[in-house]
């Protein structure tokens, strides 16, 4: 080994800083700028065990923009107390930034200072402290960023936000037309609104056949699902084929031209009919003319296709 180069060895925290408060708080308070360093921020003003309600805030700090900034201190493994205190602080402050220091980031923390950073409501950091040394040379902290807010994280964010609204809708929409649906067929006697994109009927139809409703933001479909399980392949292409050579007849009778798709890359197959080039996004004034095309035309669906498939032996 080069004698040139020293060696790097961890110092236990407590040999540095014996108490949170009296040692590592007030060093933090006077050494700011090796917590700048690592966060790229410009805190200021730092204050120590400020109130927020009955709490004390370990430190409070003033950002760039003038904000106020709260640091929650802990030398040893993160916890869900410490978690608490630090989202507690941040509203009793009004604060936007957020900062956790700790010596041992659990796993589950990491991912919820990940979780409320997608939320973008506020910044939230985690950094992990340590001291060290290289060989005799007095201790010297060592702090690494873990957590912190990102454009990524804002984005993903965004996106579960994006999710959660468009899962709202489709079981908005579902409620609606289950309930006018209920009114004109027994198709839907037994069927609840759902989150998903789909909605299957209580049709009374053979297992392996299902009726299927399905919106998306800006259509919506039926289809005849033809599944008899996984190891029915040549049987839902057989069942599928039966349909198809009476394909003329079939649309005669449905009043309009289907979708027909039969694919040896996929198990199921399926017919469909592209009600509307309307779905659950466009203006909710909309959602009844969409609703009642959609049920009648599942109705036609299951006349059509009921005859036929009585005709099957399955």
């Amino acid at each position: 080994m080069n004698s040139s180069i020293g060696k790097l060895k961890r110092v236990p925290l407590r040999q540095v800083w014996p108490h949170e408060a009296l040692n590592f708080t007030k060093w933090l308070q006077e050494n700011v700028e090796v917590l700048n360093d690592v966060l790229d921020l410009d805190l200021v003003d730092i204050e120590r065990e400020q109130n927020a309600g009955t709490f004390f805030v370990d430190i409070v700090a003033t950002d760039g923009s003038g904000n106020p900034v709260v640091i929650e201190n802990q030398l040893e493994k993160s916890d869900h107390d410490h978690l608490g205190k630090l989202i507690t602080y941040l509203t009793a402050m009004d604060a936007k930034t957020a900062i956790w220091i700790v010596s041992d980031p659990r796993p589950e923390h990491i991912a919820a200072i990940t979780w409320l950073n997608e939320s973008h409501l506020a910044s939230f950091y985690m950094i992990q402290v340590e001291a060290v040394r290289i060989d005799d040379s007095p201790p010297a902290p060592l702090l690494t960023k873990i957590v912190g807010p990102s454009e990524e994280g804002r984005r993903i964010g965004q996106q579960k936000e994006e999710w959660a609204e468009r899962e709202k809708l489709r079981y908005q929409f579902w409620d609606q037309l289950l309930i006018k649906a209920k009114t004109k067929t027994s198709l839907h006697s037994n069927i609840s609104p759902s989150r998903d994109t789909w909605i299957s009927t209580s049709s009374g139809l053979p297992a392996g056949f299902l009726l299927i409703y399905r919106i998306n933001q800006h259509q919506g479909r039926i289809d005849l699902y033809i599944d008899k399980g996984q190891a029915k392949d040549q049987e839902n292409i057989r069942l599928f084929n039966h349909f198809f050579d009476h394909k003329d007849e079939i649309e005669e009778n449905f009043g309009d031209d289907l979708i027909w798709k039969s694919s040896e890359s996929t198990r199921a197959c399926q017919i469909s009919y592209a009600v509307i080039e309307k779905g659950y996004r466009d203006p909710e004034i909309e959602w009844p003319q969409i609703q009642d095309e959609m049920i009648g035309a599942m109705i036609r669906m299951e006349q059509t296709f009921r005859p036929f498939i009585q005709r099957l032996s399955v």
